[in-house]
């Protein structure tokens, strides 16, 4: 087989050259951006996901940098515990949940690209500018830069996909959500069991999600925290771009009054070193990822709101089935298959991060008790109405 060409170097692009390499299929990773630089905040890698990254020999590096997440808290904005349940290798899986900065995940995913796949492999300042095919392959056109051929061209290239619109150029805009979100990180002791996944809140009047994703930052000892504030809004506060950068007094004006005796909010959210502000967009999940030899692979497939830590984990799902595909040998066929299995399972997800997302529980109490305070959460909810 030709290489094939994965366009982008994200999560989901090096996770797939890297299944590729494992099946021993060659391949060639193309990155629009032509430097490396440590963007972005907190990801989730749920069970799943971190036993497809075992399986590739990565995971023993990821956990020199994340935090194991062991348990979920849900919490009023009064600070009342909701429920609390456990997580990863203490709920009983195999394989950890990782909680990691982005960049962390992505540079050991980078690394091992570049020593597995070897010297010219993965190549920076590649912006595609379309793909063109005949029955024998692909040529990916590249901005300034020789064009290249190979058996299949995977679009890998995210939210802002150069394949995905080719293949769907009238698809229109992004759905928004009716929520704006900011997302932070912040040097900051340790809080709950200094593992923990917790969530505050709700939507209507403002709900956070915060748990740890490095360790031991500075001399105090202190955790990088993670943390996302999500509110009811009627339109767009900010564009489509995951690094557009926010302002802390936009989230102090919802959550000033959120001091509990396990985390000062306000505080936390003034001292954040990096503070991003972004839509609650997704898209209306497509007919057909594939046209002949060419298919599309994590974001640029089903974009999704950030909830329920799916986005990062369905790539690497994407990349493990495509690869096992490819592996049988027809192109082709492969890239049929792999969207006969991958599109209805992840609209599955994109919908239900719509509808019912896995917080819903903070919904339930919000009405229940008119967003007021409880006396005791047995006389709000009973706990078989929480594991249902």
């Amino acid at each position: 087989m030709e290489d094939v060409l994965v366009i982008g170097g994200g999560v989901g692009g090096l996770t797939l050259a890297l299944c590729l390499h494992r099946n021993g299929i060659p391949c060639t990773v193309l990155e629009a951006v032509p430097e490396i630089r440590p963007l972005g905040v907190g990801v989730n890698i749920l069970p799943h996901g971190a036993a497809e990254l075992a399986r590739l020999g990565v995971a023993e590096a990821l956990l020199r940098h994340c935090v194991q997440t062991d348990e979920a808290n849900f919490f009023n904005r009064y600070g009342q515990l909701v429920h609390r349940e456990p997580l990863g290798r203490a709920a009983g899986y195999d394989h950890p949940q990782m909680s990691i900065h982005r960049a962390d995940l992505h540079a050991e995913l980078l690394a091992a690209a570049r020593e597995r796949l070897g010297a010219g492999r993965v190549l920076l300042d590649r912006r595609v500018a379309r793909v063109e095919q005949d029955a024998t392959g692909v040529t990916v056109h590249v901005v300034g830069a020789p064009s290249l051929r190979g058996s299949v061209a995977i679009g890998s290239d995210g939210i802002h996909s150069a394949v995905r619109k080719q293949l769907h150029p009238g698809e229109g805009d992004p759905k928004y959500t009716g929520y704006n979100m900011w997302r932070g990180v912040t040097p900051w002791p340790r809080f709950l069991t200094g593992a923990s996944l917790t969530r505050v809140g709700w939507l209507t009047t403002g709900k956070m999600v915060i748990y740890p994703i490095r360790n031991a930052v500075n001399e105090r000892g202190d955790q990088l925290i993670n943390w996302v504030f999500e509110v009811e809004t009627d339109t767009y506060r900010s564009r489509r771009d995951w690094n557009l950068p926010g302002r802390a007094e936009d989230v102090i004006a919802y959550v000033k009054d959120w001091r509990f005796d396990w985390l000062d909010v306000p505080a936390m959210v003034a001292a954040s070193e990096v503070l991003l502000e972004f839509p609650m967009v997704d898209q209306d999940p497509l007919p057909w990822w594939t046209q002949g030899r060419i298919t599309l692979l994590g974001d640029a497939a089903h974009p999704m709101v950030p909830r329920g830590s799916n986005g990062a984990g369905q790539a690497i799902l994407d990349a493990r089935c495509l690869a096992d595909l490819l592996a049988k040998g027809d192109p082709v066929a492969a890239l049929k298959d792999y969207e006969a299995q991958r599109l209805p399972a992840t609209t599955k997800v994109v919908l239900t991060n719509r509808a019912n997302p896995s917080d819903a529980i903070l919904r339930e109490v919000f009405e229940r008790t008119g967003d007021k305070p409880f006396d005791r959460i047995e006389d709000v909810i009973s706990a078989e109405e929480m594991l249902a």
